[in-house]
């Protein structure tokens, strides 16, 4: 009886170690999730994840109008405006069908043409982190739908390698397409330390 115990105990200090390192692997999760926001809206952000079927799992409730989800397995930290939360939602849903690049972005489309998500917002800014030299470390996302760069002034070439260097200058991408928008090189170092 007494071997039962010690090994029930065993089980149980076990099972609250794992529960106390997944709680610390949440937290770090979460606050990494939001380090792409400017620190005024981090407290409030919501952070969120999907899981294999594309349902949309939350794992911290905030109270602004922003939210964010953990970095992917491309290497990815990205926050968006809540409005745009079904967007995110059908496109998660999506990819786990197996859905990907141009064939995704027309099932968004004709999902937004029919009225079953909203549209992209004018001026909505997306937040975007990648944590290593070979990608845009950190990087503003303005939605532009619909604009061309001829209306707007914008240029059209990449600036990823400039941006690289640390001589990037914003650019605009599918220009004349609703999903036009406007990408801003942040330099990380700045940027980290706000």
């Amino acid at each position: 009886m007494k071997k039962v115990k010690q090994t029930a105990a065993a089980i149980t200090a076990g099972l609250l170690c794992a529960a106390g390192t997944a709680a610390q692997t949440d937290q770090a999760a979460i606050d990494k999730a939001l380090s792409p926001l400017p620190v005024d809206l981090r407290a409030d952000a919501t952070v969120y994840t999907y899981d294999d079927e594309g349902n949309r799992v939350t794992l911290k409730v905030g109270s602004n109008h922003v939210e964010c989800q953990p970095t992917d397995a491309e290497g990815f930290t990205r926050c968006g405006p809540v409005s745009q939360r079904a967007r995110r939602d059908l496109q998660a849903q999506l990819s786990a069908r197996g859905l990907e690049g141009e064939e995704l972005q027309m099932a968004l489309q004709r999902a937004e043409d029919a009225g079953e998500i909203p549209p992209r917002q004018l001026g909505a800014l997306s937040y975007r982190r990648f944590d290593t030299s070979e990608r845009i470390q950190y990087l503003f996302v303005v939605s532009l739908p619909n604009a061309t760069a001829e209306q707007l002034g914008m240029p059209t070439e990449s600036q990823r390698d400039n941006s690289l260097a640390g001589e990037g200058t914003p650019w605009m991408m599918r220009s004349g397409t609703s999903g036009a928008h406007l990408m801003i090189p942040v330099n990380g170092t700045e940027y980290s330390n706000q």
